[in-house]
């Protein structure tokens, strides 16, 4: 089978995944880009043994955002922003620390921004 880059990228996720585990009280905040759009998910993996549970879901695939023009939402820009919203709602909840997932993804760009805006928001990251 040929290496592709996105095969190398959930071969890097997988060996992280070994090591990060989230909580209900330090939950992991997993990032997922694709071409267009980008996702925040907030999961708890130590309550359910077969599988994680979603605290919440974000992504700048919305309504507000497919009014507008572009071909695009994956950018810096939008990554603060979401970043910012998720750590907002991560503290409505109660939550102030959380384990940070970058999926396998280079900590740089949007994944960078994503993890400083929750930082900025006031989670422990």
């Amino acid at each position: 089978m040929k290496r592709t880059k996105e095969l190398r990228r959930k071969i890097r996720h997988y060996r992280i995944r070994k090591r990060i585990i989230g909580s209900a009280d330090r939950p992991r905040i997993c990032v997922h880009k694709s071409l267009k759009h980008l996702y925040i998910s907030v999961l708890d993996d130590a309550t359910k043994p077969e599988g994680s549970i979603a605290i919440m879901n974000l992504t700048t695939n919305t309504k507000a955002n497919k009014a507008g023009d572009k071909k695009s939402f994956c950018n810096v820009a939008n990554a603060k922003t979401l970043g910012l919203a998720a750590g907002k709602a991560l503290l409505e909840k109660g939550i102030k620390q959380a384990v940070f997932d970058r999926a396998g993804y280079r900590y740089h760009g949007c994944v960078k921004a994503i993890a400083e805006a929750v930082r900025e928001a006031g989670v422990i990251v």
